[in-house]
């Protein structure tokens, strides 16, 4: 018997919705980077791209527990001298929670050719409506 290898050109992508009102922003971002990567496909294989379309809508209504609104830190540098910026995670979660979570789920995908294409597949809304009606989402429950 010979082991069954995904190939890219055959795989059909689905598209997912996973609701993050009043959920922690690691658990969903955890389940979003397992759609994305496609490891819950029974046909998931490594090196190749297997995963699946994701719709993360209410953002804004995300968790974080703990400390971490006050502790948690977004940082970037420009790569000049003292062009280090932070915000913290209660002013990024006010103003921007779409990046919030995008960075929550990017972090979880493998940093190689493959997790760049996966986060391309994600789609994030801090509200409850979102643009991917015409691709008839189903709802993602963990």
């Amino acid at each position: 018997m010979s082991t069954f290898m995904a190939k890219k050109e055959t795989i059909e992508r689905k598209w997912y919705v996973i609701d993050a009102a009043d959920k922690p922003l690691g658990k969903t971002a955890a389940a979003a980077a397992t759609i994305l990567r496609g490891k819950h496909r029974p046909e998931f294989t490594p090196h190749v791209d297997c995963g699946e379309f994701v719709i993360i809508i209410n953002a804004k209504d995300a968790v974080l527990t703990g400390k971490k609104l006050i502790q948690k830190y977004y940082r970037r540098h420009s790569g000049y001298i003292g062009g280090l910026k932070e915000v913290q995670y209660k002013t990024l979660m006010a103003t921007r929670p779409e990046l919030a979570m995008e960075l929550a789920v990017k972090g979880m995908l493998p940093h190689n050719s493959i997790g760049r294409t996966s986060a391309t597949r994600l789609k994030v809304y801090a509200g409850a409506e979102h643009k991917q009606q015409a691709q008839q989402p189903v709802p993602y429950e963990a």
